[in-house]
């Protein structure tokens, strides 16, 4: 074993130290604003899994953990059966992250798919309230933020997907709280989760994408079974040589940034941003500023060009996409989508409309324009779309603040028709109702209630395709 462990001042502990920190959280010390965003977030992660249960990848991992044949103590959600903690929250987190609809963290990660998923369903098996549910992911999305923001990455410099690194440790941290594991339970269950940090960026635009959440929340919720079990890791993993810190944040991380966890909580400052298009966070900015240009366009066959004026953001420049799944991740195919149908929604992004003639045409017509010397920073954001038409007419529309954008307030009545048309992907009425009552009373919720609600979720048995 590497015993080898940093000894400056800062980093000695930190593992200890920040275990211990995160064991006094409880419900009661969280404010009612952390409560209030908390469940929103939830809220927003579960209808958009709803929905996200619809498509093809979660509909193939549903049929994989079908045919484990596993305990049935957790619901899938959309395909009425059950299964082991762990294979639930895999796949209900493939169907939470496969839309890219739910919230997006500042630093920008998907806190919210790798934490949720394993806390219902750990609190469905282990009869749970909805207050125990609340905390476990108020405690998870902040270990995430706080790694982040400790780590202080500049966009593109982080090697691996970040759900697959820091998502791991906020489904530990989430699923810790459930179990009720002390401090030196949850040092081994960060230990046991940091070894099976992984997610490749090259996959982005296929299906393997989604499961980089799915696969963070099972082994964060595996690695505080397998430590409530008597399972040790590393004691130190933050810190030791060749640990986490020294693998995932080799340039920069400071200890106090992350010993100042909850102090505030990041989920409510910065806050997170809440998604009203389903597609990478950069291209919201994109949509929105063709959204707005649309109405100035009486013709788009005059249309001569398409410039998109952004940072070097290399990775949401595909001219061509391969699929209507790739589209989400394309500034070119979701500008061109906004313009031609004047909406970007959970239809967009099929095969059939990416290649229908009048996409290809105008995708012909469109081109990114990266300027070095814009910030990268997706907080700090300025993509514009430009518009010229054959006889010489130039339109222009600059978006630094979509909507749902962090800090900025949320269109309530906004949110609750995104929450809605999600959940009716799946679930019609009487049980929609009844959906959205418990979800609105999420923090009261008995784990008779939480049972319930489970069982809405999961609907009736569903035969895969």
């Amino acid at each position: 074993m590497n015993t080898k462990v940093q000894t400056d001042a800062k980093s000695a502990q930190a593992t200890a130290k920040i275990a211990a920190r995160i064991c006094e959280v409880t419900y009661e010390t969280l404010d009612k604003d952390v409560v209030a965003t908390v469940k929103r977030l939830i809220i927003d992660g579960i209808a958009v899994a709803m929905a996200g249960s619809n498509e093809a990848p979660p509909a193939l991992v549903a049929d994989y953990v079908r045919d484990l044949g596993c305990t049935p103590r957790a619901s899938v959600w959309g395909y009425g059966f059950k299964t082991s903690p762990a294979f639930a929250a895999y796949a209900n987190a493939v169907s939470m992250h496969v839309l890219d609809f739910e919230p997006m963290s500042n630093p920008p990660t998907h806190a919210v798919s790798p934490t949720v998923p394993g806390a219902l369903a750990l609190a469905e098996s282990t009869s749970a309230s909805g207050r125990d549910i609340v905390t476990a992911c108020a405690k998870g999305f902040e270990m995430q933020g706080r790694l982040l923001i400790a780590g202080n990455l500049e966009r593109g410099s982080f090697l691996f997907h970040t759900p697959g690194v820091v998502g791991l440790m906020g489904s530990a941290v989430s699923a810790s709280h459930l179990l009720g594991l002390n401090a030196a339970q949850l040092a081994s269950a960060l230990g046991i989760a940091a070894s099976r940090c992984s997610g490749l960026s090259a996959n982005t635009g296929s299906m393997v994408k989604c499961t980089h959440c799915g696969n963070a929340a099972m082994a964060g919720l595996e690695g505080a079974l397998m430590a409530q079990r008597g399972f040790t890791s590393h004691p130190g993993i933050l810190e030791a040589g060749d640990g986490y810190v020294e693998t995932f944040f080799r340039n920069h991380f400071d200890y106090d940034v992350l010993l100042a966890y909850g102090k505030p909580h990041r989920c409510v400052d910065p806050g997170m941003a809440i998604k009203f298009y389903p597609s990478k966070y950069p291209t919201q900015f994109a949509i929105t500023a063709a959204l707005a240009l649309r109405p100035s366009i009486a013709d788009l066959s005059a249309i001569k060009q398409i410039r998109i004026l952004t940072p070097e953001i290399e990775d949401a420049d595909r001219p061509r996409p391969r699929s209507g799944l790739e589209g989400k991740f394309s500034f070119q195919y979701t500008v061109v989508t906004a313009l031609l149908d004047g909406k970007v929604g959970m239809g967009s992004f099929t095969d059939e409309l990416r290649f229908r003639p009048a996409i290809v045409e105008l995708l012909e017509k469109t081109a990114v324009v990266r300027n070095p010397a814009l910030s990268r920073d997706t907080r700090k954001l300025r993509v514009e779309v430009e518009i010229t038409l054959k006889d010489g007419t130039v339109h222009n529309n600059v978006c630094t603040k979509p909507p749902g954008f962090w800090g900025e307030p949320v269109n309530a009545d906004m949110h609750r028709a995104k929450i809605q048309d999600c959940l009716s992907v799946r679930l019609k009425e009487p049980q929609l109702g009844h959906t959205l009552e418990l979800l609105d009373n999420l923090e009261r919720l008995s784990a008779q209630e939480v049972g319930k609600l489970m069982g809405l979720l999961a609907g009736p048995e569903t035969s895969v395709p």
